[in-house]
């Protein structure tokens, strides 16, 4: 793609090293235009990498001018990017053909460097001794407070008090409301022998963490992979999740399609009688974005190769009971993963 635009943050950080709520991304062939207004130029100017820095105010017109004194026939864009009224505006003022590209520079981004493995795997580290820290305080502080209170809490402890940006806004999901896969706070109140979810993530140098994990609530939580519960249908459904997770990833390696790592987990939760009640798909990319390509999905055809990165999380829903969710991020290597 030699010649594209591009307005999506985490896309624009990738070209250049910055971003900001304001700009237009050019590549024209070998040239580079970072557009944005005055608010941001002296940040832009000092951190923009391989590009001319453009400030303007009105950011649409200087980029149909620059595209214009181009003259390129064709132009690449991502149509997920942008509004309707943002293509019209840009598009009509140009006799230039824009051709759409969905997810293109997620496509750029699905084989991480060295260096980007590297940041991610710290952003999973950090996010894992995050968990550690909010269990702590459960033990210390959870018992008798609401999800509402609970879920301020997680966005405390994973930021750090804000060292940290938050990869999403956390899930703190107490019995019922686990069942519900991207449960909002509500307020029920946590007690001795409740079923607990948390899902969250943090980033790090930009780049996301994202884990999931599901524990009894007993006064000394937990949330190591090996789990015991007191009743026994929660503890046939957690094993049967986890179980799950372990054949998706022992199926991961390169040459593999994201359907077959799908089709290996599902299988272990069919078998157990709980697959309707597996509503998602097995796993995402992550990366710059929470959600990026590849994505583990039963339609998803994409070839796994080595260095790509993506969580592996089969859950278990049972409605107005509770839900399991086992989430870890996974970099699949030459013979097989690492678990982040």
């Amino acid at each position: 793609m030699q010649n594209y635009i591009l307005i999506d943050e985490n896309a624009v950080y990738y070209e250049c090293s910055f971003s900001c709520d304001n700009e237009i991304f050019i590549v024209l062939g070998s040239e580079k235009f970072f557009i944005t207004d005055p608010r941001y130029t002296l940040e832009a100017n000092e951190k923009v990498k391989g590009a001319a820095v453009i400030e303007a105010q009105d950011l649409q017109a200087k980029a149909a001018e620059i595209l214009l004194n181009s003259h390129i026939k064709e132009l690449c864009f991502d149509p997920k990017e942008w509004t309707v009224d943002a293509y019209q505006k840009l598009s009509s003022a140009l006799d230039i053909t824009f051709t759409p590209a969905a997810n293109f520079s997620q496509k750029k981004r699905i084989i991480k460097s060295e260096d980007e493995i590297a940041i991610i795997r710290e952003a999973a580290r950090l996010g894992a001794a995050a968990f550690d820290t909010f269990a702590r305080h459960l033990n210390a502080h959870g018992k008798g407070k609401n999800e509402k209170y609970l879920f301020f809490d997680a966005i405390e402890k994973f930021q750090k008090h804000g060292e940290y940006a938050l990869s999403f806004e956390p899930i703190v999901a107490i019995e019922e409301n686990a069942a519900k896969p991207h449960a909002l706070p509500t307020d029920k109140i946590l007690t001795l022998g409740d079923h607990l979810l948390v899902d969250a993530g943090l980033k790090y140098a930009r780049y996301c963490s994202d884990r999931t994990r599901c524990a009894q609530f007993d006064g000394n939580i937990s949330f190591a992979k090996q789990q015991s519960f007191s009743d026994a249908t929660h503890q046939k459904v957690y094993d049967t999740v986890l179980k799950a997770q372990e054949a998706s990833i022992k199926a991961v390696k390169p040459g593999v399609k994201a359907s077959d790592i799908d089709k290996a987990g599902r299988a272990i939760i069919e078998k157990a009688g709980f697959g309707d009640y597996f509503v998602h798909s097995t796993g995402h990319g992550v990366g710059l974005d929470i959600h990026e390509e590849p994505f583990i999905s039963s339609r998803s055809q994409t070839l796994i190769e080595e260095n790509m990165i993506f969580t592996i999380e089969p859950g278990i829903y049972l409605p107005n009971a509770f839900g399991v969710r086992i989430e870890d991020m996974i970099r699949v290597s030459a013979n097989g993963v690492e678990i982040l």
